[in-house]
């Protein structure tokens, strides 16, 4: 595995952190004004503002005059629902969207265990969200391809054929071209790439091998959660146990689906959620204080060369301790 270091200068020519000054995460705020007409005497400033800048949402606005960016008569007012009278000169910097703002490349480290000119297999750290969301609109796996090759700002999500949760560490594969990532994502719809993790799970499990085959959908108590529901999606996960001791159990999980947070829906709705997997029940233990989740094995064929190729990545430390405590006995 090579540790790829931000991108240097060179990268700008490649859409880069230095990309042309046109590029759309490089424009400068548009400075609007305007006068307060007669219809909207005596309104929020708020309504006047959206009346003046109709393509952003009021609640994107407010935040603007809450952050300053709102003058009345040259004044910067920050309390979106001050009164405003006829003929006042309102001028607002319109900041773009923080969702407008995420598709930009950001020079950030990415472990790459394989890369050619159709694909790129990374190494997820633990921490790292994928793809830009409410509450992550940087710093995410798209901001870091932006900035590694230039051919991902022409690609669907940057070229992202399937995701990793954000605390879930290891491998993916990323489409370089637009060939490439239609060819991989079919594959993966048909069930025909390889991906098999470790886990960690509370409570031993006693059957070598197993599968859980049971559909997961949203989970209709809680919109950060899903849940094994009849209504939901088919999903199936094989299961292995590697090693019990103490109240843990060391898993491998091989997917056959790829729904939201299946290994850890399918696990806990056995009883075993995995350790440290707050939203489904599991506890800090062993080390760990993010869910004990790895995505180490990952196979397909080849989208160019129709080649069977596959990948492992050990563990990152935390869980490649906590895994050895159990496998040894010593949880």
């Amino acid at each position: 595995m090579v540790q790829h270091p931000p991108a240097d200068p060179a990268d700008a020519a490649e859409g880069g952190a230095d990309a042309e000054p046109d590029a759309p995460w490089a424009t400068l705020p548009e400075h609007r004004t305007g006068s307060v007409p007669s219809a909207l005497h005596g309104q929020r400033l708020d309504k006047a503002v959206v009346a003046m800048a109709t393509e952003f949402s009021r609640t994107h606005l407010q935040a603007l005059i809450e952050r300053g960016h709102v003058s009345v008569d040259a004044v910067p007012v920050h309390v979106p629902s001050r009164k405003v009278l006829a003929g006042q000169a309102i001028a607002i910097d319109l900041v773009p969207t923080e969702e407008s703002r995420a598709f930009r490349p950001e020079a950030l480290p990415i472990a790459i265990v394989f890369e050619d000119a159709h694909l790129i297999v990374i190494d997820k750290a633990s921490g790292m969200v994928v793809h830009p969301a409410a509450g992550n609109w940087s710093g995410t796996l798209l901001n870091a391809l932006l900035a590694h090759h230039r051919g991902a700002a022409s690609l669907p999500r940057a070229g992202i054929v399937h995701r990793l949760d954000k605390d879930t560490s290891g491998l993916m594969v990323v489409g370089k071209t637009l060939p490439a990532l239609t060819t991989l994502a079919r594959a993966i719809a048909a069930r025909e790439v390889h991906r098999e993790y470790l886990a960690l799970a509370h409570g031993e499990v006693r059957q070598a091998a197993f599968s859980v085959d049971a559909p997961i959908g949203r989970d209709p108590q809680s919109r950060v959660r899903m849940a094994v529901l009849a209504s939901g999606r088919p999903a199936r996960t094989d299961v292995q146990a590697v090693a019990v001791a103490a109240g843990y159990s060391a898993l491998r999980c091989t997917l056959h689906t790829g729904r939201t947070h299946q290994i850890r829906v399918h696990l806990a709705s056995r009883g075993h959620p995995l350790v440290a997997d707050a939203v489904y029940g599991g506890k800090p233990a062993l080390g760990m204080t993010r869910q004990a989740l790895h995505a180490t094995r990952l196979g397909f064929v080849h989208p160019a060369s129709g080649e069977a190729v596959s990948f492992e990545a050990g563990p990152p430390a935390d869980l490649a301790s906590a895994w050895r405590n159990v496998v040894q006995g010593r949880a």
